[in-house]
Order: structure tokens, then sequence, then C-alpha cells
């Protein structure tokens, strides 16, 4: 059991780490939009900036799915949940976190398929930074494996506990719920 409790530690903290490098991502975002503004200002060229700032948006994005999914952040749609006898809800969320969980896998799949692909063309982007693609398209890859991770982790502790561990964030819910 306490192998179990080690295991929770560890996907909580790779998720947990997940949101925190998305984070950065973002700071990183606000950072390269005000270089290209200084740029801008001062007369400067900046080359690469706007395509290094879409890396690091498609990064946040990926990296933040975990640990939204475990805050409740995720767009849920509880309505027909809520109207349902009890049991019937809970293998309707175990549909929902199947479907999604087979979802991301294939994802994960084929992301990694593309990441080979992109080393085995040596493909670089169309801008002026002349970026190695596989870099870029790894980190995404990495925050949809952990995304896949998470689901899989929720669905087996739907199926196995009855419920899944998604915590609701009563702050961040909408007040229409």
């Amino acid at each position: 059991m306490s192998a179990l409790r080690g295991l929770r530690s560890v996907l909580d903290f790779i998720y947990f780490a997940a949101g925190v490098l998305a984070s950065l991502c973002l700071i990183t975002i606000l950072a390269l939009i005000v270089l290209q503004m200084l740029a801008r200002w001062t007369g400067e060229v900046a080359p690469g900036i706007p395509e290094y700032a879409g890396y690091f948006m498609a990064a946040a994005s990926f990296l933040a799915f975990a640990n939204a999914l475990n805050h409740g952040s995720h767009i849920r749609v509880s309505i027909l949940l809520n109207a349902v006898p009890r049991a019937v809800a809970r293998w309707i969320d175990v549909w929902c976190f199947a479907i999604g969980t087979a979802v991301m896998w294939y994802f994960v799949y084929y992301g990694w398929r593309f990441v080979n692909f992109s080393i085995m063309i040596n493909d670089i982007s169309q801008g002026q930074d002349r970026t190695p693609l596989w870099i870029p398209q790894s980190v995404m890859l990495f925050g949809a494996f952990v995304m896949a991770i998470a689901l899989t982790d929720h669905l087996i502790h739907l199926l196995f506990d009855g419920k899944h561990r998604i915590k609701r964030d009563l702050v961040d819910q909408s007040f229409g719920e």
C-alpha cells in the first residue's frame, strides 16, 4: 500500500511540476513580447521572437493540461451528471474518461511519430529563427504524455474507487453551475 502512496505522490508531483513549467512558459512569453516591443521602439530587429512566443504558447498549453484537469479547470458540463442517478452518472464519467484517455494516448502515439519524422528529415522552422522543429514538438509531446497519464490515472481511480480525483475549486467555478 505504501508503494501506491509513493506512486500517488510521484504522479501528483509530475502534474504540479508540469503546471509550474507551463507558468514559466507564460512568463517567458511575456518577456519575449517585452523584448519585441523594445526592439521595435529602438529600431532594432529581433528575428524569431514571434516564432518563439508561439512555441512557448504551445508548450504552456500542453504542459498545463494535466494540472488543470486535477484542479477542475477544464470545462465539464455537469447538467446531465446532476440529473441522472448516481450509478448512471458514474458510468457516464467512466465512458467520458475512457474516450478521453484513448484519444490522448492516440495523440501521444502519433505525436511521437511526428517528432521522430521531424528528426529524421531535419525539419526546421520556416521563420528567421531556423529552429529544429523537433524541440518545440517534444515539449508539446511531453505535455500530452503527462495529460494521457493523468486521464489514465483518473480512469483507473474511477473504476476502482467509484469517483475521480478532480478537485472542485469553488473559487474558479462560474456562478452558472
